[in-house]
């Protein structure tokens, strides 16, 4: 790379690629953590100042700050969003613009994955997305005449020379690139972006330095995005215990991000740290003893002791706290020879090298990027950042080693909706509109049916909150389908396990029942009835009328009383006051949903009940400690009554 096409300047960067390219941008950038932002937005500035230029992006994952409501959310928020992000955090502007249904008419932006339920409501958003296979993108993005991609990376010198890593993002930049050179197509720019912040991951995640024709290294970029640790209630708790106990030592995870994988992972420490708890949890769950049947059958009720391997499309926090307590440890490598040696048991424990954790991109907090940098610095081989088409996918040459790596696989991923069939709805609702993607979902539900012993256990809630109220997840039948019924397999809720793999549909709907909501059974068993699926003399055990929320709450009081189940697993972004708020606007928000919850906010304000200990801490977090005006008034005793339940 010649000097003058290393830059400083981001704007002198964006000119240049205008210069080279001409008036048509066609961009890929890599989804979640790897987009550069500060480019992103002086290309965006550029085209939206000259019309005659046009600029289409092809991406994922576009990370914004949350955009708080004014009122209440906005006074909680903002502060916690200047101290946890950084005032000069730069969000991509395009992506505000989209929310707003603001973006002018020569720019389309195409992503086919979307920041969860942020773009609902975004017309030109819904309209433009495009519904994937994570393993299928680099694939379609041939035939988009891409002319540049932009990418975050990290920069090293060398004795020979500079040398770069793709990071947190080899997912599709070097897959993409490879299908256009086979398809004898350009190659288009490539932008490095250099990030002090961003951890040097080597192997599959290095290239060398004519990998990029020009690199841009600011003065002073903006921290890393980090995304916030978020609370796990009783519901949560329940289900990971469930799904912890059909992980298999000695086994492969995957897991995705959000509360219910970080129950799981909570959950799998205890299992690891404190056995007999763990196993008094599960009694207290389930005293018919069914999630202990199905541990003896598909997962394990003890520690672990060979250790588990990661192969996750997504590296996130949980595979960090496994790793410390001694959980993710299991080494793969490829090379055949020494993988068989390992799985037989026969090699040797001072081999060196092998990796304990595969994934294609990452995302998480700030300690999880420096436990990445620290682990890259101590242990090299330990962390394998690669192909999406290397972890998401068993097809190609690979196959047979990747096959045996991840022996007694357990792929665990999140749904909104299952049916009592046993389908699965995980992006889209009922009437079309995206909430997410598909992201990486049906392919590691089919490479777990391909897998000799590989299970695909599907995870939600048993209920919601809706509109009308509390709502079951568990429907007879649904509008969407993100995975279909004949690929049914393990699906998890709270209520615990239902084992659907080669059942009959009668079978299939007696064990989804098994796991629903009490309130919800007699309806979902009478609509089955009707549609001939379930017999008519059947009838609901009494076990099953025990599944509530209230029951959930008993049983799990007593590990919750020895500080077993905390309510943020990994500690909190939040400090001790906002801890304490976080529920009173949870109760808020709740009640706006329903008119019956809106009257009761109205009586809460005509009668916020008695004083509670820290209201005036928490009023002067929220600056409403001395209200003037009549809004500020009504606020203050609303979150007064809020507190006070």
């Amino acid at each position: 790379m010649s000097p003058d096409h290393r830059l400083t300047d981001t704007e002198a960067c964006a000119r240049l690629i205008a210069a080279r390219l001409g008036a048509d941008l066609r961009i890929a950038a890599p989804l979640g953590l790897g987009k550069p932002h500060g480019l992103l937005n002086a290309l965006y500035a550029m085209v939206c100042a000259d019309t005659w230029r046009s600029m289409t992006l092809y991406t994922a994952l576009s990370l914004t700050r949350p955009q708080p409501r004014p009122g209440l959310e906005a006074r909680f928020l903002q502060p916690f969003l200047d101290r946890h992000f950084g005032t000069d955090c730069a969000d991509p502007q395009y992506a505000l613009d989209q929310m707003r249904g603001a973006l002018p008419p020569n720019v389309a932006v195409h992503e086919f994955y979307l920041q969860s339920g942020a773009l609902l409501h975004a017309g030109g958003a819904q309209r433009s997305y495009i519904s994937q296979n994570y393993t299928h993108v680099a694939r379609d993005l041939v035939d988009q005449d891409i002319n540049l991609v932009v990418q975050l990376v990290a920069r090293r010198g060398t004795a020979g020379g500079v040398r770069y890593s793709l990071s947190c993002n080899p997912d599709l930049t070097l897959d993409f690139l490879d299908r256009l050179k086979a398809a004898g197509k350009p190659r288009p720019l490539c932008v490095a972006v250099v990030h002090p912040g961003l951890p040097y991951v080597s192997g599959h995640a290095e290239v060398a330095e004519d990998f990029f024709d020009i690199e841009l290294a600011p003065h002073a970029p903006p921290p890393l995005f980090a995304l916030p640790r978020q609370p796990v209630g009783t519901a949560e708790y329940a289900l990971g215990l469930h799904a912890s106990a059909l992980v298999k030592d000695g086994g492969c995870l995957q897991i995705g991000i959000g509360a219910l994988s970080d129950a799981l992972v909570k959950s799998l420490l205890l299992r690891q740290q404190d056995n007999p708890a763990w196993r008094e949890a599960l009694r207290l769950l389930d005293p018919t003893g069914a999630t202990h049947a199905v541990a003896a059958h598909l997962g394990g009720l003890g520690p672990f002791s060979v250790g588990l391997y990661g192969a996750s499309e997504m590296v996130m926090d949980g595979f960090m706290h496994l790793q410390r307590a001694g959980i993710l440890k299991r080494r793969s490598w490829d090379n055949m020879a020494l993988e068989r040696a390992a799985a037989a048991g026969r090699l040797p424990a001072d081999v060196p090298g092998g990796h304990y954790l595969r994934g294609a991109f990452f995302l998480g907090t700030r300690e999880l990027y420096e436990w990445i940098a620290a682990t890259e610095a101590a242990d090299p081989d330990a962390i394998d950042m690669c192909r999406v088409s290397n972890v998401n996918q068993l097809y190609g040459d690979h196959q047979p080693l990747a096959a045996l790596q991840r022996r007694g696989a357990r792929f665990f991923n999140t749904c909104m909706v299952a049916t009592l069939l046993g389908a699965a709805v995980s992006d889209t609702l009922e009437d079309g509109h995206v909430v997410s993607g598909v992201g990486g979902q049906y392919n590691f539900v089919a490479m777990a049916h391909e897998l000799p012993d590989g299970r695909s256990a599907l995870m939600l809630r048993a209920t919601r909150q809706g509109h009308g109220g509390v709502q079951t997840n568990i429907r007879w039948n649904y509008g969407q389908a993100t995975i279909p019924r004949h690929l049914r397999d393990l699906v998890v809720t709270e209520y615990g396990v239902a084992d659907l793999r080669g059942k009959s549909d009668s079978e299939c709907v007696e064990a989804m029942l098994s796991i629903a909501d009490a309130r919800f059974l007699d309806a979902l068993a009478a609509e089955a009835k009707a549609h001939g699926k379930l017999s008519l003399d059947f009838r609901i055990p009494d076990a099953w009328r025990r599944h509530t929320p209230q029951g959930l709450e008993a049983s799990l009081a007593p590990l919750r009383k020895r500080g077993l189940l905390p309510r943020f697993p990994f500690g909190s972004d939040f400090d001790e006051v906002e801890q304490g708020l976080l529920p009173a606007l949870a109760w808020l928000e709740s009640r706006r949903a329903t008119w019956r919850g809106k009257w009761a906010l109205l009586r809460a304000l005509a009668r916020p009940g008695a004083p509670v200990g820290g209201e005036d801490a928490a009023l002067a977090r929220m600056g409403l400690q001395a209200p003037a005006a009549l809004r500020e008034r009504l606020l203050r005793r609303l979150l007064l009554a809020a507190l006070r339940r």
